[in-house]
């Protein structure tokens, strides 16, 4: 773990102002223009370029910048451009295999302490274990079948797109929908280009009616019209041993989503929701480990329990939760209604634009499933409200271990950004954020650390999560779990 002694740290120490600050800024944009074309090379090689759990590819120029300047307010730190830049060219030097490398902890570890070393010798020391070591991630890269193509089905598309890198890993081969209309193609292909919440889609689209397929990013995605799981031929479109990802809702159970599997093509069935019957459902970063390569059907769990887990996981471990209760403030979805009409559940059938609707939620019990330890524990419920993304969850928390604000929170702070749960929590000190901030974060959670309340033994702890997007990028996390892709990740201090 990175050092935080204020006192004896440089990483803590306070930068001279520039002398101009337009120059300054010129010169640090330059930097970054620099190292777009050798994050998208490494990329491409299988070595992944992070900035303190952020992947860096497909950023702008500005948002690369805009991460160096997060970093520098959360972490009161002095990371910037200047040092990740010399990181990243250090790596370029190298002949390194596949990998997770993240610049921005490789720089704060040298500028705490660079052991003696210059810039290329600190880097080759912590990264001297992929050097040289080109041992394919998977044997052949993993096909991939989408059985539905709502909200989820095209953003988790969006981001298998982004991170396909040259294709040896996670190949997405197909979609299975059900005919609409005539020009179903063209239509889903809008879809993907364009999105009312996240914007446009970042790349291309090549819409071809022949195959009925789109090429997207050079990817040919076959689209299949079947209404029943069990009947469709995937060995016709060149399809093998693939992991389908059930994103439909319709089944939920072993028996529902055991049809999947009557397909030789068919290995595996990852549901994108909670799994009912006993089976596993996974939250990553918690209990991924959990994974084995016998599991033939897995859950993803929710949305929410995604958020709240690893925040829950790591309050527990540090301070053990006696009890509590959770309440989300959650995004309209499409089980909901436009306007008034009959829904199964209770209050769910009024108008979702309109009203802030007051609901039952699982998220106490699907806790327990995740963390066995919480069970009995917690009680939940559910606002939805007049929003189409984002929501925010508020853990109360007893806990029987006493503390007090500042501890609590430099806590929370160390856990989003020196722990294991880094890719999954992060921590925000603004005063100012509302939820339409959290618009595309790809983490399962955000802490507001400016809302924290702590009092003796008695918490309260706001999270933030973008209910889509961030329950996408704990999928694709299962996803390359289920097909044996584990990237080493380095520096290997945190």
């Amino acid at each position: 773990m990175v050092p935080t002694d204020s006192d004896n740290n440089p990483d803590k120490r306070s930068r001279a102002k520039p002398e101009n600050y337009l120059e300054n800024w010129i010169e640090r944009q330059s930097l970054v223009e620099s190292m777009i074309p050798v994050i998208g090379k490494w990329h491409r090689s299988n070595v992944r370029i992070l900035l303190y759990g952020n992947p860096l590819m497909n950023l702008s120029v500005i948002e690369i910048m805009q991460l160096h300047r997060k970093v520098r307010e959360v972490e009161a730190n002095e990371l910037s451009e200047y040092e990740t830049s010399l990181v990243l060219a250090a790596i370029d030097k190298l002949d390194v295999g596949p990998c997770q490398i993240d610049i921005g902890i490789l720089a704060a570890g040298f500028m705490f302490d660079d052991k003696g070393l210059s810039i290329d010798e600190f880097v080759h020391s912590q990264i001297e274990e992929v050097i040289g070591v080109h041992d394919p991630i998977l044997d052949s890269p993993q096909d991939l079948v989408l059985y539905g193509f709502g909200r989820i089905g095209r953003l988790i598309t969006r981001l298998l797109l982004e991170d396909s890198g040259a294709g040896e890993t996670l190949k997405l081969k197909a979609v299975v929908t059900r005919q609409k209309s005539g020009n179903d193609l063209l239509k889903r292909a809008e879809l993907i280009r364009k999105d009312s919440v996240h914007g446009r889609f970042k790349g291309t689209i090549r819409v071809d009616e022949e195959e009925n397929a789109l090429i997207m990013n050079g990817n040919v995605v076959k689209f299949i019209n079947a209404d029943d799981p069990s009947n469709i031929d995937y060995s016709k479109y060149g399809i093998k041993e693939a992991l389908l990802i059930d994103n439909t809702g319709i089944a939920s159970d072993e028996k529902g989503l055991s049809a999947h599997l009557k397909n030789k093509e068919i290995k595996k069935v990852l549901l994108t929701a909670p799994v009912k019957g006993g089976l596993k459902n996974i939250v990553y970063g918690v209990n991924h480990d959990d994974i084995e390569d016998t599991d033939k059907i897995i859950g993803a769990a929710s949305c929410t329990t995604n958020a709240i887990v690893p925040v829950l996981s790591a309050i527990d471990n540090e301070y053990k939760i006696d009890n509590g209760h959770v309440e989300t403030v959650h995004a309209y979805t499409n089980d909901q209604n436009l306007i008034d009409n009959y829904h199964s559940k209770n209050r769910r059938g009024r108008a979702a634009a309109l009203n802030m609707v007051l609901t039952e939620t699982g998220a106490a019990s699907a806790v327990s499933q995740v963390l066995p330890n919480l069970k009995g524990k917690l009680s939940a419920n559910a606002i939805r409200v007049p929003t189409p993304n984002v929501s925010l969850a508020i853990l109360k928390l007893y806990l029987s271990k006493s503390s007090n604000l500042e501890e609590f929170n430099e806590f929370l702070k160390k856990t989003a950004f020196h722990s294991l749960l880094k890719d999954q929590i992060d921590f925000s000190i603004s005063t100012e954020n509302v939820s339409s901030d959290f618009v595309g974060s790809k983490y399962a959670g955000v802490i507001d650390g400016q809302s924290t309340i702590f009092n003796d033994r008695n918490a309260i702890v706001y999270v933030w999560y973008d209910n889509e997007i961030g329950y996408c990028a704990q999928l694709l996390k299962v996803i390359k779990r289920m097909s044996g892709i584990q990237y080493r990740k380095l520096p290997n201090f945190l």
